[in-house]
């Protein structure tokens, strides 16, 4: 595969407009691996963002999307997948040098967000409302009908496919979009709208707005003409979004932070438990949401787990996504890598003893790119920032309990609820402890694996709603109850007395 660096010039979309900003300030998009700039995007305006939410709502109205047939908007999904899957290895690419991370997790993210469409395309043509009896002589049903006009604003730890996981049930339910992504990472989302395009999607349908989201994301979250957001991101931007969003009460769906427990009882499969609680953590540099970033493990196996853990965590190869052999790629960014290698430190300056890693990687090449190493801290408390707060990057941190209860105490202990993980060789026990773990997504003697079917969810300052399964098209439908009379004729509830 090719790596030789071509400079994108990147544009938007406006009601089938393919433009550039008239702001002159421009977005340097630059490969996390090596530092190379890549792409330049604009940086739209108020007033282009806006010119975007008037596109989507004009269309919305026009019918030319939201009053197809699903089958004919199935249709459309299908042509995307094939058009995903036709590009597959040029999207595997520019979301490497996009994102940083190692080809073959951009190659999972590729193939599943075809599945995704394909998903929502046979979701869509499933029968779907309800049919219910009432007292008086009516037909009462209730349907389902699009939402209207939704902001779809997306991370960058999952540039392709997180945005797939919201344009994939919007478009089947018939919504029209406003899209936002972030800002450090916009080559596929541009790629993905392109594809939207290529396959006949009327104009209007997708606006995409690049540019920095403190301006148009909040442009976005706060117009009454805007009927939802879909934000996937930090929790405090998600309590912005909710803010902002509160002018029109317009729905909101929000998948948020994480700090999520890893529970090791003594009894489970230790080689597999310290195999899935590296991909926990180091899958994706660290950089996401539901990372098992706290490995709490039970005492009497606790040195032996932290001595085969970072003995394997310092065996993990970095490097460019695109190098072969490559098992953990880049940080996405300069400001990332910062935030992590500061957390590090102050795991240091509250006592935790670090076990391994900790260092920015600069040799062997990795000087121009943003590099860490896989990092462990045992010896730590409850009450440690480290332990607390969400860093979002290949930082873990093991704690040990004597019991059940414990174990089950210091998951909870947190103020995110994304996901969660049980290994243990008792079945009964498994299941007892996961039903306790406050947490939305969750696996026994696994951890990671994520399925289009299944509920995307967050319990506490996780977030609000769902992504995929059949919840995730729920989020983008509202429902009308329709009531038709039988028996119709004159109530006789007010007397006529001018008869």
């Amino acid at each position: 595969m090719t790596t030789t660096t071509q400079v994108l010039e990147l544009k938007m979309l406006i009601n089938g407009e393919w433009r550039l900003s008239s702001n002159p300030d421009t977005n340097k998009v630059i490969n996390p691996a090596n530092g190379e700039l890549i792409a330049i995007a604009p940086r739209a305006t108020i007033e282009e963002t806006k010119e975007a939410i008037k596109a989507a709502k004009e269309t919305f109205e026009s019918g030319v999307w939201s009053k197809l047939s699903a089958q004919e908007r199935a249709d459309y999904l299908l042509k995307i997948a094939d058009k995903i899957d036709e590009k597959h290895d040029e999207l595997v690419e520019l979301e490497v040098k996009d994102n940083g991370k190692i080809k073959a997790e951009a190659d999972i993210d590729i193939s599943d967000a075809a599945s995704c469409f394909r998903y929502y395309a046979g979701l869509i043509r499933t029968p779907d409302g309800q049919t219910y009896h009432v007292a008086d002589p009516m037909q009462a049903m209730v349907v389902r009908e699009p939402v209207g006009v939704t902001g779809l604003i997306v991370p960058w730890n999952f540039p392709f496919l997180m945005s797939v996981w919201k344009f994939a049930p919007a478009l089947a339910a018939g919504n029209t979009i406003v899209y936002k992504p972030a800002e450090v990472t916009p080559i596929t989302a541009t790629k993905l709208v392109e594809i939207i395009e290529e396959v006949g999607v009327p104009k209007g349908v997708v606006n995409l707005v690049l540019g920095k989201g403190s301006v148009i994301g909040e442009v976005i979250a706060a117009s009454h003409d805007v009927d939802m957001v879909s934000f996937t991101g930090s929790t405090e931007v998600g309590r912005s979004i909710m803010r902002n969003a509160a002018g029109n009460l317009k729905k909101i769906s929000l998948e948020l932070g994480g700090k999520s427990p890893n529970i090791i009882f003594a009894d489970a499969d230790f080689e597999a438990a310290v195999d899935h609680a590296l991909l926990g953590i180091f899958y994706g540099s660290g950089q996401v949401c539901s990372a098992g970033s706290r490995i709490i493990v039970e005492e009497s196996i606790y040195n032996q787990f932290v001595k085969e853990f970072v003995r394997r965590a310092k065996n993990i190869k970095v490097g460019p996504g695109l190098e072969e052999g490559s098992e953990m790629g880049a940080i996405v960014s300069e400001a990332q890598l910062n935030t992590i290698l500061e957390y590090i430190e102050i795991g240091k300056k509250e006592g935790a003893t670090l076990a391994c890693g900790g260092n920015r990687l600069t040799e062997n090449g990795l000087d121009k790119g943003f590099f860490v190493e896989p990092t462990v801290f045992i010896d730590v408390s409850s009450e440690m920032r480290i332990v607390k707060e969400e860093i979002f990057g290949p930082v873990a941190v093991i704690q040990k309990f004597k019991d059940e209860e414990e174990a089950i105490k210091l998951a909870n202990d947190t103020i995110y609820g994304l996901a969660g993980g049980v290994f243990t060789s008792d079945g009964a026990k498994a299941l007892r402890v996961i039903k306790q773990v406050r947490a939305g997504i969750t696996w026994i003697n696994a951890y990671g694996p994520t399925y289009n079917e299944a509920p995307w969810h967050g319990y506490k300052q996780s977030g609000i709603g769902s992504s995929l399964g059949t919840f995730g098209l729920d989020e983008f439908q509202e429902v009308k109850q329709i009531n038709i009379n039988l028996a119709v004729g004159p109530t006789g509830w007010f007397s006529d007395n001018g008869k």
